[in-house]
């Protein structure tokens, strides 16, 4: 009797874990966001930039914020990878697209693959942070340029959008953009909708 109250009271006082989809095209820095996570918010450092290999499948990171337990999914962004996207749209609280904000001339391709993932339903109201990553390189675009050309703020769904500028390598810009992603998750209706999508299973 003992085990199952202990059971039950730990259940409740257990603080729910947000699950974080990271996307983006290949080679703009996902992984090395996910390591510099790591770094910023673990014990275990992270890799370093110069040691990332291109993600093929699936790499993860957990790590609490702002006193909340995350759960980051870096999933592989090369053409042939974006279609196992979708496998984790459903069970994700937010989306981070992360687009190489030095890389111009892949802009066009980055906002068509983000235009995709959007289009799916099963992402129905998950905040999206678009993260300009390698801001500090010469000729990246700001933030106000990434979301001009990828519309944000101009979408049809009610969703908390930020594009905001960092850079994955230095850990610059991440703290802040981790707060935002986690304050607006909380204020979102995404984890009551992902726990109804849950027990009807």
């Amino acid at each position: 009797m003992f085990s199952l109250l202990s059971g039950c009271f730990e259940f409740m006082l257990r603080k729910e874990e947000l699950h974080i989809l990271i996307v983006g095209l290949d080679k703009a820095g996902k992984t090395t966001l996910l390591e510099r996570l790591k770094t910023l918010y673990t014990d275990v450092p992270g890799l370093e930039a110069d040691k990332v290999l291109p993600t093929v499948g699936l790499n993860l990171a957990h790590f609490e914020a702002l006193g909340t337990p995350l759960l980051c999914w870096d999933v592989g962004g090369a053409s042939g990878l974006r279609g196992i996207w979708s496998k984790y749209y459903g069970e994700c609280h937010a989306l981070v697209f992360v687009v190489d904000a030095a890389d111009r001339q892949r802009l066009e391709e980055a906002k068509l693959a983000l235009d995709r993932a959007l289009g799916d339903r099963d992402l129905y109201g998950a905040p999206l942070l678009v993260l300009a990553n390698k801001h500090d390189c010469e000729g990246a675009a700001s933030p106000a340029e990434v979301a001009e050309v990828f519309g944000v703020g101009k979408l049809p769904d009610a969703r908390a959008c930020s594009v905001q500028a960092v850079t994955a390598r230095t850990g610059e810009g991440v703290k802040p953009a981790v707060q935002w992603l986690v304050e607006h998750i909380k204020k979102s209706q995404r984890p009551e909708l992902i726990r109804r999508r849950m027990l009807a299973q």
